[in-house]
Order: structure tokens, then C-alpha cells, then sequence
């Protein structure tokens, strides 16, 4: 098995955010998928820059990527293998908010060691991995260390700019969250792994692409990401579909609303 570092993939996602900045700026086409999500010429090349890197320079790990249906394949649990998500907020990315994201992570034993989040539009990228850390890579390289913040008792939380639900809403309410910043895509995950936000609660539908990098990045900084009945996120679950899910600084206290339980 081909060792791995992390530091292996900051090249070519930033590739991939380049190629993904070029559809960005112009007109570009918009299909739907049968679940009626969106897809754009970005999704597809992003893919096709990411996915052959993924598979010529790591031959052994399985790669499972959004865009392609022939990858979503029932995997060991205890197996390694990479999850992509090409272009996370794909209705960010047409609406042109800036808030998108290219996603990598890798899968071991069910959980997310390392990650990738890249959002080229706000030339901000996030690097975790449980070895080492998270850090944040801005548009001229230079890296800083980042980490969970302590939670007072006004946390902080951030939600879906796209996806807010009633659960939500509740969730914030009960839990007497002092502010809420909205975000599109991973970018979520990212804002508590550099202490810019406590907790983000999601109350609606993500698949394991969706969630595999930003869940790594958190996990490096000192977060973590439970379901609702307080269990670890895993991941390789059938489909890859996602339970409902908090993910926070440990030191953010919170009860889920009866309503979502």
C-alpha cells in the first residue's frame, strides 16, 4: 500500500480549485440528477482531475466519489478509502455566493484520519489530520495552525445557508444559541475547526461525501461530530447516507430538542 501524507493532495486540489474557478467565471451549463440536485460542468471536472490523481498514485484504496455511481460500492468496515465530493454547494457555486468547497478525505476503520477542504472562491483552505492537526492554507501558501475554541455559555453556531429546517431552528432556540452564522457546503465544519463558530447542528439529509473532509479537519483541531443519540459519525454505511449529526468543540454543551430525537 502506497504510503500516505496529507501534504500529497494540497497540490492537486489546488489544482482542482483552479479548474473549478475557470467554469466559475462564465456562463456554464446546470444539469439535474434523479434525486433533482444540480450538477454543473464544475462537479465533472473537478472529478475528472481528482479521481484519476487518487487512483494512479494510491492503486490499493477505493475511491468513492459523488459523480460516480459505479464507485458507490458496499466497502469493508475496517478498509481504508478515499470519499470526494468535487464541488460541495453546488447551489452555492451556481448562485456564485463564493461559498463551495472541493472536498478529499480518507476513511479508516469508519472514521475520517485526514481531510481536505478547499474554497477557491475565498482563497481559504483547510488541512486536518489526526497525526498532525488542521491548519488553514491561505491563497499564498502560508499556513497557520488551527484549533477548537473554549465555549462560554453564548456558543456561537453556524447552519446551512441552504438547508435550514424547523429542527434547526428549534435546536438553536432551545439550546439559547447567542448568534448563528450561516454558511454553504463544509465550509461549516471548518468555521469551528478554527474557532470561529461552537457548534453546528444538522438537521436535514448529507451524504458521507458531503460531511468525510470537513469531519476530518474538525476531528485534527479537537472537534468531533456525534449523531444525535451522542455516537461517533461513521462512515461506509449502505448508500452513505448520514444520520442527523452535531458536530462541535467538546467543550460546547447542548441537549437535542425532542422534536429531533
Amino acid at each position: 500500500m502506497a504510503e500516505f501524507r496529507i501534504d500529497d493532495l494540497i497540490e492537486v486540489t489546488r489544482q482542482a480549485g483552479d479548474v473549478a474557478m475557470a467554469i466559475y467565471g462564465r456562463d456554464h451549463d446546470v444539469a439535474f440528477k434523479d434525486d433533482k440536485s444540480p450538477v454543473t460542468e464544475a462537479d465533472l471536472a473537478v472529478d475528472n482531475l481528482l479521481f484519476p490523481f487518487l487512483t494512479e498514485h494510491f492503486p490499493d484504496t477505493p475511491v468513492v466519489t459523488e459523480e460516480r455511481a459505479s464507485t458507490h460500492v458496499s466497502l469493508p468496515a475496517d478498509g481504508r478509502f478515499f470519499l470526494v465530493d468535487p464541488i460541495d454547494g453546488t447551489k452555492e457555486f451556481i448562485k456564485r455566493t463564493g461559498e463551495f468547497t472541493i472536498n478529499v478525505a480518507l476513511i479508516e476503520n469508519g472514521q475520517p484520519i485526514a481531510g481536505i477542504v478547499h474554497a477557491p472562491a475565498i482563497g481559504r483552505m483547510f488541512v486536518g489530520e489526526l497525526a498532525t492537526g488542521a491548519r488553514e492554507i491561505d491563497a499564498d501558501g502560508a499556513s497557520r495552525r488551527i484549533a477548537v475554541r473554549g465555549c462560554d455559555a453564548t456558543p456561537t453556531a453556524v447552519a446551512s445557508r441552504s438547508h435550514m429546517t424547523k429542527e434547526t431552528e428549534t435546536f438553536i432556540s432551545e439550546n439559547k444559541i447567542g448568534h448563528c452564522v450561516n454558511a454553504g457546503s463544509s465550509l461549516k465544519f471548518c468555521l469551528v475547526a478554527a474557532g470561529e463558530a461552537d457548534i453546528y447542528p444538522r438537521f436535514g439529509p448529507t451524504m458521507e461525501w458531503d460531511t468525510a473532509a470537513g469531519h476530518a479537519v474538525l476531528a485534527a483541531a479537537g472537534g468531533r461530530v456525534l449523531t444525535c443519540d451522542g455516537a461517533p459519525l461513521s462512515y461506509g454505511k449502505p448508500q452513505f447516507r448520514n444520520p442527523y449529526f452535531i458536530a462541535a468543540s467538546p467543550t460546547a454543551h447542548y441537549t437535542v430538542p425532542a422534536l429531533v430525537a
